[in-house]
């Protein structure tokens, strides 16, 4: 850790509670050292410590970084203090390069002990040793270390001996210094998941502070993509989706570190997420009312239903999730429309001649018959036959069944209403000469129509139909068909 090898007060050669007499000294040998071309070192260089090098530029900033009382308690922070006999003993053992009974004294003194004016000064020199180590435990262990020193009472003790004892200190600013400190040697070491680890047995102040830092970067990237998305939605609805699954992707990993920092409880990450989620929504509304408008021939539904799923998948309170799901309702219900439609116009249509066959057969059946009659079913099949006016049917089937509408039904996973529509479709097309099969053929996409005519066609009825497919299916045009059924069976009737 750079705070600690290349610290001040290891630079110059002395400790932190070294008093001003013998910095003094200290700042003399080593100017005459340098007159001399003599190398500077020093007892507290340590061996198992990287090696250094000792400039006159370097020397100079070290000795003006420890110039200042608040300086000397941040880098004192980050080395060794000798304050008592046993300090002594374990700092000589250092000294030897016997790293790990240093850490033994210590331990004694500090493990699950609180700090005192006799043992403040080992939670400071255990904690310097635990951040040189390599595991994330003694790491985490020696921040704990220097955190509980700085909220305890004897940190004032500890102040003043690395200070002047007129000096005072705020303790939550030094905790955001040393965390400050600590970030930017974990910076490229660890993930933000580890770094906050590290920090999990320390007190509120810190955790709060922690959280500040780690939660403003993504709160302020999520805000500033809501918001662009917002206005561009507003401009352009025709590209809602793309605008809106940019959303998604643009704050999925900082609502996601959000959400490991502060919890899914917290009142500000449930907001930011529902707004992520009425966002969200808002796209896949306007993006297929924006589609219908044009009569786009995509995937449209299927796009906005993607975007209701991920609003409901990032909606966190019960009013949001529960909009999303009703807005996949109603994808769901729109998905199969043009089918339920067409199995609607079509099972009408069935019911309407079968009404009519029932009805004649019945009317023949109940008829007199004199002595050695008999019925002409030949004649009776064309009357059923006949029953309905084909033409009209044809013109009804063109104007709510469209090739758009065959389209989405043909993308149709409802394999049920599938079957039925087919069987509905055979029905229909038994009934009808070579010219009206022609006509609306299209409406059976799973095999080839026979057109061909021959001796068996029954002829056309009244006028010739137009031969026009409407593409657009409006709403009104689906209850005239009801319109025209109803002058079907008139005619059936009559």
């Amino acid at each position: 850790m750079n705070s600690i090898t290349n610290n001040p007060y290891r630079i110059v050669g002395i400790l932190a509670n070294a008093s001003s007499r013998e910095v003094l000294s200290r700042r003399s040998r080593i100017s005459a050292y340098v007159k001399v071309s003599k190398e500077i070192s020093s007892e507290y260089d340590f061996s198992f410590l990287n090696s250094i090098q000792r400039t006159n530029s370097i020397i100079d900033k070290a000795f003006s970084d420890i110039e200042q009382n608040q300086n000397k308690v941040v880098h004192s922070l980050f080395w060794f203090t000798n304050l008592n006999t046993v300090d002594n003993t374990a700092i000589q053992h250092l000294v030897s390069g016997n790293k790990e009974k240093a850490i033994e004294i210590w331990y004694k003194l500090t493990e699950e002990k609180e700090v005192t004016s006799k043992n403040f000064s080992a939670f400071n020199n255990i904690g310097t040793l635990y951040l040189l180590e390599n595991s994330k435990d003694e790491i985490k262990q020696g921040i704990t270390a220097k955190i509980k020193l700085i909220v305890s009472e004897n940190f004032k003790d500890f102040v003043h001996t690395v200070a002047d004892e007129t000096f005072s200190i705020d303790k939550n600013r030094q905790i955001e210094i040393l965390i400050d400190e600590l970030l930017s040697q974990f910076k490229n070491k660890y993930s933000t998941a580890e770094t906050i680890e590290l920090f999990s047995n320390c007190n509120g102040t810190a955790q709060k502070y922690l959280s500040k830092k780690f939660t403003e970067e993504p709160i302020h990237k999520i805000e500033t993509q809501i918001e662009q998305c917002t206005k561009k939605r507003a401009k352009d609805k025709s590209n809602a989706y793309k605008y809106g699954t940019d959303l998604y992707s643009n704050t999925k990993s900082e609502l996601t570190l959000l959400k490991s920092i502060v919890g899914n409880t917290n009142l500000q990450y449930k907001m930011l997420a529902d707004n992520i989620a009425k966002e969200l929504q808002q796209c896949s509304i306007d993006y297929f009312n924006e589609s219908q408008k044009l009569e786009r021939n995509n995937n449209y539904l299927e796009e906005a239903m993607k975007l209701a799923k991920l609003a409901e998948s990032v909606a966190v309170n019960d009013t949001t999730k529960s909009k999303a799901k009703e807005n996949i309702s109603s994808l769901e219900g729109m998905k199969d429309r043009e089918l339920n439609q067409a199995i609607d116009i079509l099972k009408s249509i069935k019911q309407a001649f079968q009404t009519n066959e029932a009805k004649i057969t019945k009317e023949v059946l109940e008829m007199p018959m004199g002595y050695n009659q008999s019925i002409n079913w030949t004649k009776v099949n064309q009357m059923i036959a006949n029953s309905l006016d084909w033409d009209k049917v044809i013109e009804l089937i063109k104007e709510t069944i469209s090739l758009r509408s065959i389209e989405k039904i043909k993308k149709s996973d409802k394999l049920t209403k599938i079957t039925e529509y087919k069987s509905l479709v055979d029905f229909i097309l038994g009934k009808l000469n070579y010219s009206q099969k022609n006509q609306i053929k299209y409406i059976c996409y799973w095999k080839t129509v026979s057109t061909t005519q021959t001796t068996t066609s029954r002829p056309t009825t009244s006028t010739t139909s137009n031969s026009n497919n409407n593409e657009g299916i409006p709403t009104w045009l689906y209850w005239v068909g009801g319109i025209i059924l109803l002058i079907i069976l008139s005619k059936a009737c009559n």
